[in-house]
């Protein structure tokens, strides 16, 4: 095996044994640094080494990313942060150790806490271990791939945050998710054992043992640790974010009559909570189209009205699609300009796909699970507030729109038929309460295997290994594609379900209450391609807005922030609210990148070869195997996390599960 070592960072040679890599000049100002980290096992018949880069202007890299990618993947999973799963990654920005090697002690590392008697103590990130011994001298085993969803509303983060001067502190997640408040030292209340325990919770992490598959996906390919949400809250915000780069801002500035009064205020904007859709999927009898979504909030969200990328890929045929429109007065009141603009632009249209499970009936559907078994009429599966272009009355009240939207078992469909757009596109996939794979938790109670049987990955109803297993599910039928060669995959995540990030994200939009909107926290993301840097971890600046910039710039895209609508809004913002960046960031924003740092100049010049599909796929029956690994994935790959060696100050009374498995846990509460 051959050991490879940075050397140095910012604008500089990377250098490693016996290679010199030039850094990618991948666009007019410095670029962004990448770290290399050591290759782990298990490796393939072939070694897939780093090579040394060909220096390329952001115009060069461009003009062949758009040569040899075709196809854009955004496997769009749900709330986890970055330091949750990589925050003992070796070489990324964690918890234990800087991206340089060196160590210091991040901002909320020492955390206040009050335990279930009322006292004031403190609390640290630890790892979520396989087994404990706990209060009653018990070893108990507690399988952290299910774990409990913690405070992830906006005004929850914002506790967490807890913004000092305009700077986030990262020092109230415990105390926020054990409802509790310090004056002068003093608790406003005693908490009891399972409030003490989800502050516990928030603080806590896991590694390769448990999310084998992703530190795979990370040492092979590029990971990067320093992507933001866009939204200061939960899921739906940021989840419209994705396709938006917003979740209503500039909406919001064209009516300020609905700016929210309430931070939970359905109806207000920008959206920072996770009301239902106005409109309900059309392919399920209790959701039919043109009316809210029936069963579930009084009040869905309004009827979004700004521009996303799916208005932005009608291109050249954006005024016959949008003729189709069944309500344009109602739907268009807010992009006239920017439909002008964008025909104009003559760009041809680019094919999309949203694909969700349970939007459709899924072809191996299993009897409803989940908490919420009347969320949509596909089995309980189907997650409405998680459908993001359902949210725009232009998309979904329009039946050529409608077109794009999918269940997930069409993308498998779609994969093994060949059944994509020869022209290539961008294809979005997300999972849902349930898993297709049928596959069942390992390591809980009876009761929680149907509880944690979800595939999206948020905490509460996702495991975490049935989750990673969708994701290779995923990557694998796109190997086993024609589309490989031609593929861009983007993974990565929605928000953090609050879970702690040390990261300080920088505040650059507020609220109409004048809280901090933009940008929420540090969330995973990785970059597969056949064109990939590999073994790296990039300190690019990224956010939902690169994914977007990256899209813009692949297909030639006038930038959402650049259309005259959005334009004017953020101009009014300004000349209304003193706020100069209401709205998306894939331009005029400094500090987003474009994810051009994950693709290595030399595999798109052809001085080095493509990876091979094979390099990306894992073996069907190691996916279908649960525990992945059997719980010791990091001794599987080779991968030594960065904590391995520290105390691991686990409290004593921890429990992943209160929501689930009150109490302390005991042996009698875990079943294989």
């Amino acid at each position: 095996m051959t050991t490879r070592f940075l050397k140095g960072l910012t604008g500089a040679v990377l250098t490693f044994v016996g290679i010199t890599m030039q850094p990618v000049l991948a666009n007019a100002q410095s670029p962004a640094p990448i770290t290399i980290a050591p290759f782990a096992a298990p490796v393939p018949s072939y070694v897939i080494q780093p090579s040394s880069e060909a220096t390329l202007t952001h115009a060069q890299k461009l003009a062949l990313l758009q040569q040899k990618i075709k196809y854009v993947f955004v496997l769009f999973q749900e709330n986890r942060s970055f330091d949750f799963y990589f925050g003992s990654y070796p070489g990324a920005n964690g918890i234990y150790q800087n991206a340089d090697g060196t160590t210091a002690t991040p901002a909320g590392y020492n955390q206040p806490f009050v335990n279930s008697q009322g006292v004031v103590t403190t609390i640290h990130p630890f790892k979520i271990p396989n087994s404990v011994t706990n209060v009653n001298g018990q070893s108990v085993l507690l399988y952290p791939a299910d774990i409990a969803s913690v405070d992830h509303s906006h005004a929850g983060l914002l506790k967490s945050l807890n913004y000092t001067g305009g700077v986030a502190q990262n020092t109230g997640y415990a105390l926020d998710n054990e409802g509790v408040t310090l004056s002068g030292g003093v608790p406003s209340v005693t908490p009891t054992l399972a409030a003490s325990q989800m502050g516990e919770l928030v603080m806590g992490h896991i590694d390769c043992d448990v999310a084998g598959f992703m530190w795979n996906y990370a040492d092979r390919f590029t990971l990067f640790d320093n992507f933001f949400d866009t939204i200061i809250g939960p899921s739906t915000p940021n989840a419209i974010a994705m396709i938006a780069g917003q979740s209503g801002e500039t909406q919001w500035v064209e009516h300020p009559s609905q700016g929210s009064n309430v931070l939970t205020g359905n109806m207000a904007l920008p959206i920072v909570a996770d009301p239902d859709p106005y409109w309900g999927s059309s392919l399920t009898a209790s959701n039919p189209i043109q009316q809210p979504e029936p069963g579930h909030t009084a009040t869905p969200a309004a009827n979004l009205t700004f521009a996303t990328l799916p208005l932005s890929f009608m291109g050249n045929q954006i005024n016959s699609i949008t003729s189709q429109d069944l309500n344009p007065a109602f739907d268009l009141i807010d992009v006239q300009g920017d439909i002008e603009k964008i025909a104009a632009h003559r760009q041809s249209a680019v094919n999309w796909g949203w694909y969700q499970q349970g939007y459709d009936e899924e072809p191996n559907q299993t009897p409803p699970i989940g908490p919420n078994t009347a969320d949509g009429a596909a089995g309980g599966d189907y997650i409405a507030h998680h459908n993001a272009p359902q949210y725009f009355g232009y998309l979904a009240n329009n039946p050529v729109e409608t077109n794009n939207l999918h269940g997930l078992g069409d993308f498998f469909t779609a994969m093994t038929n060949q059944a994509l757009p020869a022209a290539g596109g961008v294809f979005y996939v997300r999972g849902g309460y349930n898993n297709i794979d049928n596959l069942v938790p390992y390591g809980v109670s009876a009761n929680e295997k149907v509880t944690f049987a979800g595939n999206d990955d948020h905490p509460g109803y996702s495991d975490s290994q049935i989750a990673e297993a969708l994701l290779a599910d995923e990557i694998n039928a796109i190997a086993s594609s024609p589309y490989w060669s031609q593929s861009a995959i983007i993974i990565t995540y929605d928000e953090t379900d609050g879970l702690y990030d040390h990261t300080q994200p920088v505040n650059r939009e507020l609220d109409p209450q004048g809280n901090p909107l933009a940008q929420g926290p540090r969330i995973p993301a990785l970059v597969i391609s056949p064109y990939s840097v590999v073994h790296a971890i990039s300190h690019e600046a990224t956010e939902h807005s690169s994914v977007i910039k990256f899209i813009d710039e692949l297909h030639n895209l006038i930038p959402l922030a650049d259309l005259p609508d959005e334009l004017l809004a953020r101009q009014n913002g300004q000349l209304l609210f003193n706020q100069s960046n209401l709205g998306p960031a894939d331009d005029l924003v400094s500090g987003v990148g474009d994810m051009f740092s994950a693709f290595d100049n030399n595999r798109l010049t052809g001085a080095a070869p493509t990876l091979p599909a094979s390099y990306a796929m894992i073996p069907t029956a190691t996916v279908q195997t649960l525990p992945h690994y059997g719980n010791a994935g990091c001794s599987v790959l080779g991968i030594t996390p960065t904590d391995a060696a520290l105390p691991n100050p686990i409290p004593s009374d921890f429990n992943p599960r209160p929501s689930t498995a009150p109490g302390i846990p005991t042996a009698a509460s875990w079943t294989p």
